[in-house]
This record gives C-alpha cells, structure tokens and sequence, in this order.
C-alpha cells in the first residue's frame, strides 16, 4: 500500500505529464467569452483528521466482541475491518464565470462534498455489524482568476496558465453524519475559509474550454455539539473539522456571451500581397530557369537548334531600331546632298 504521500506525488506526475502532452503550441490563446457558465469535477483528499476518533471506537468494539467470545470458535468468528486512512473523494462545483476584462475573470459557484466511509464488524456470533460515517459538504464560494503573462514564464511553448483565488462559505446541511448521531456545521456570514490553484488550457474548441487546476483549500466548520454526540468514547468539546484539502479539477466552461473574434481586414491583406509581389517575382524568376533545366533537359535538346533561330531573331529584332538610331551616315546623308552647292564646268 502507497502511503497518502506518495499518493499525492504520483498523482502530480500524472497531471504534469498530461498538461505536457496536452500542451497547445500557439502563444496567444486567450478565453474570449465574457460570461460563461462552468463544471468543475475534481478529486479531493479532504484534511480530516478526526478519523481517528471513528476508528478508535471501532477498534473499543471489536475488543468488546473479543472479551464476550466463550471459546477459541467464537474467537476466530471476530473480525474488522479498518477506515479508510485518507479521506477520498471526488467533489463537484457548478458556477458562472464573468471576465472583467482580458484573462481577469471574477467566479461565483456552489460545491457538493461528499465522502462515506464504512467498516463492517463480525462478532462472537459470525454476525455483522455496520458502521460508518460520512462527511457532506455544500461550499459556496467567489474565486478571482487571472492569467500569467507569458513574458513571466520560464517555459516555452505554452499559453494561458492562470492563478486562482477563492473564498469560501458553508450553505446549510454541511454536517457529520454517523451510525451513532448526526453533527450539523455552523454557517457563519462571513465565511469559512479560503483556497489557492494554478490553472492551465488543455483544450479549447470555438466558445468551450477546458481547464485543469491544481491547488490547495481551507475550509474549517465548526459545530455547536461535540463529538461525543456522534461517536462512542468522542472528545466533549464543541466538534470542529475541515473539509478542504489537495485537489485536481478539471473545469469545462463555456460561453455564453463572448466577444467578437478579430478578423484580418480584407485591405490589409490585399495592401500585404502587392507589397509581396516584386519580390515573388524576382524568386519565380530566379527559380524558374533553374526548375526548367533540371526537368526538362531532354526537350532543351531536341529543340536546341529552333530555339537558337528564335533566339537569333528576337536579338535581330531587338538591334535594328538601336542601328537605326546610332548611325548617323544614313540621317546625314541626304543633308549632304542638299547643303554642298553643285559647281558648274
């Protein structure tokens, strides 16, 4: 058996090497959706650590069954088995999320915790007994979220990891039920503690999102009876008890009412390709030749001869108005004639 440490290292692995698989390559991911409506499942290792008044009473009973046994056969018939030595469970919160301006986001959301550990207990006479307890939470909590700038990470390659902050409120029927009583938790106004998680994109597809948080919460009840009330042997003092702890949530939101997407002006783009449009030019023209005598040199040679000819005549074409234009003797000749006076014999 792993002890609850290693439990929770191997668990933080798992969620590092799943955000590393997951990670997105593009540096400007951003949550464009102003209001959003979120699920947030998660795992939770609650810090409870009155277990242990629970598995003293039933370590006192299966001693009392061992004492009431007449013979080996009754002896062997006692048997119990053990709590839970962590207090898993798999804790659930819904909620509206409102982003006060980009990647600064202001939640309100309720939770249902809920943890039930049970034992069962063979006595002198082979028959069973139950016994068990179960910790039920309702929070109600404000969370303020906001992204760090990717200029401040050290990784590369990565987008929109954000901070979490929350406090807590415990609603009604936040209580300690057991085989032997029942301890409701006080709901003070001005709440019951508070909780911290750092937060990363997995996933994003059009207006849902997909995050996934890993932090710590306190959130300490108290309640007016004691834990003599609900469990044999229980300490008398008014019952305190904590139903925050570790946790990893993976939160789905999506949105509602979200901003419009910024598109490329059509102008932009058009003002972009003719500036681009010399140098792909001068490329085309630099590759061209280059392209045409790798793959076609053996049509080059069959019609080296007509292509000479065309060659020859363009050139022929191109020079004669240059002759026409630099040879001053056929421009001048006639002046000649008409300037020199004829001499008579």
């Amino acid at each position: 058996m792993f002890s609850p440490a290693k439990k929770i290292l191997c668990l933080c692995l798992f969620v590092w090497f799943a955000v590393q698989s997951l990670a997105s390559e593009d540096l400007d991911i951003h949550d464009n959706s102003r209001i959003s409506l979120f699920l947030q499942p998660g795992i939770s290792f609650l810090s409870f650590d009155q277990r242990e008044y629970f598995q003293d009473a039933i370590d006192t009973i299966y001693h009392e069954f061992l004492t009431q046994a007449l013979d080996k056969r009754d002896t062997q018939n006692v048997a119990k088995q053990d709590f839970q030595k962590v207090n898993f469970c798999f804790p659930l919160y819904a909620g509206l999320q409102f982003q006060l301006r980009q990647d600064h986001f202001l939640s309100v959301g309720v939770g249902f915790i809920y943890d039930n550990e049970s034992v069962v207990l063979a006595d002198q006479n082979n028959r069973s007994h139950n016994y068990n307890y179960t910790i039920q939470g309702f929070p109600l909590f404000l969370e303020y979220r906001f992204a760090i700038p990717v200029n401040l990470m050290t990784l590369s390659n990565e987008s929109l990891f954000s901070i979490s902050l929350r406090w807590y409120w415990t609603l009604p029927h936040t209580e300690i039920y057991t085989s032997w009583g029942k301890l409701a938790a006080e709901t003070p106004y001005y709440g019951a503690g508070f909780g911290i998680s750092i937060g990363y994109l997995l996933f994003n597809w059009k207006n849902l999102y997909v995050f996934g948080d890993l932090g710590y919460s306190s959130i300490s009840v108290k309640s007016k009876k004691q834990y003599a009330d609900i469990v044999p042997d229980g300490p008398e003092e008014k019952a305190k008890w904590n139903i925050g702890g570790i946790q990893l949530q993976i939160r789905v939101s999506f949105g509602v009412w979200n901003n419009p997407v910024a598109e490329q002006d059509s102008t932009i783009q058009d003002s972009a390709a003719v500036k681009q449009g010399p140098a792909a030019t001068s490329t085309v023209q630099n590759v061209a030749p280059a392209t045409t005598e790798g793959d076609t040199a053996a049509a080059d040679k069959v019609t080296e001869p007509a292509a000479k000819d065309a060659v020859t005549t363009a050139a022929g074409t191109e020079k004669t108005p240059a002759k026409k234009n630099d040879e001053p003797g056929e421009n001048k000749a006639p002046a000649k004639e008409n300037d020199t006076p004829q001499k008579s014999e």
